[in-house]
């Protein structure tokens, strides 16, 4: 009987894992967008002798509570890690045992790096890691919820072309998005007015950053046309198209309205749902 029920909680739980490591990354963008990023000045502590925002906060009420709530958002990511690790354990799926393994080797990992990021006063190369290994994460999260069910096969394409420039593919769209940490490590958003930042003038790199989407966007139209009609492949490529056109319409705007902050935080948000399309290619043409 609980292994029934088990089997019959492994989607939701694994869901709810890749959601919630997509929502940290929004969370922790609306702690930099409203310059929260040292409202907890200290690590593993808020601030010096309390673990938690104190009356007299130097940065201010507001922003303490917002960086703090990014600090227990963690602990919610963690929970659901450990239960789905403990639910893939029990029913011995050996084969997703590693994924779920590493998701919570993963989130472990993100707390000290979040810990360097404060004591380092948001050095942007931190910031850019904290980031990166949150799209690692979310990859891998991905994969997971692919492979919840026991066997489940994903419908394979079988020309060597394809899967070499759903490869390539992928990583244009890993470029992508490393660019655009370095877009945000040079923007006006750096989470502190006391922040550094990169020092690359931020329209040379945004326009860098663009014509690396224009360059994905044309790999994306190859790889459809060059997919089998009706395929899993070209479903997901047409997902992918859709939500890329979105996200890039928002770079657009957000870029000649000066960055307001409700546009960034879009794009945050649309870059981690390009990426998780782009990875459900991949796994598409795996």
């Amino acid at each position: 009987m609980i292994r029934l029920r088990l089997e019959r909680a492994l989607s939701p739980i694994l869901g709810l894992l890749l959601f919630l490591q997509a929502g940290i990354i929004v969370t922790g963008g609306a702690v930099r967008l409203t310059g929260s990023g040292l409202g907890c000045p200290t690590w593993p502590e808020c601030t010096a002798g309390s673990y938690t925002p104190i009356p007299d906060q130097v940065e201010g009420q507001i922003h303490a509570w917002i960086e703090f709530g990014n600090r227990l958002f963690t602990f919610a990511l963690v929970f659901v890690a450990l239960g789905a690790l403990g639910a893939v354990l029990v029913l011995q799926r050996r084969d997703i045992r590693a994924l779920a393994i590493g998701q919570v080797a993963g989130i472990f990992a993100q707390i000290p790096l979040g810990g360097i990021t404060v004591l380092t006063r948001l050095n942007p190369i931190a910031v850019a890691s904290h980031f990166l290994l949150s799209i690692i994460l979310i990859a891998a999260g991905t994969s997971l919820y692919e492979r919840r069910k026991p066997l489940a096969l994903i419908a394979p394409e079988v020309r060597m072309g394809n899967w070499l420039l759903a490869r390539f593919h992928l990583v244009l769209a890993a470029i992508v998005i490393i660019v655009g940490t370095v877009v945000t490590g040079s923007g006006p958003h750096a989470g502190d007015a006391s922040a550094p930042r990169f020092h690359i003038k931020i329209q040379t790199i945004a326009w860098i950053h663009a014509d690396l989407v224009i360059a994905l966007g044309l790999v994306t139209i190859a790889l459809y046309l060059l997919s089998a009609q009706r395929s899993l492949l070209r479903k997901r490529i047409l997902i992918f198209a859709f939500i890329a056109l979105l996200q890039g319409g928002i770079g657009f705007l957000q870029y000649y309205q000066g960055l307001p902050e409700l546009l960034v935080g879009a794009h945050l948000l649309g870059a981690t749902l390009v990426w998780i399309s782009a990875w459900r290619i991949h796994l598409a043409a795996k």
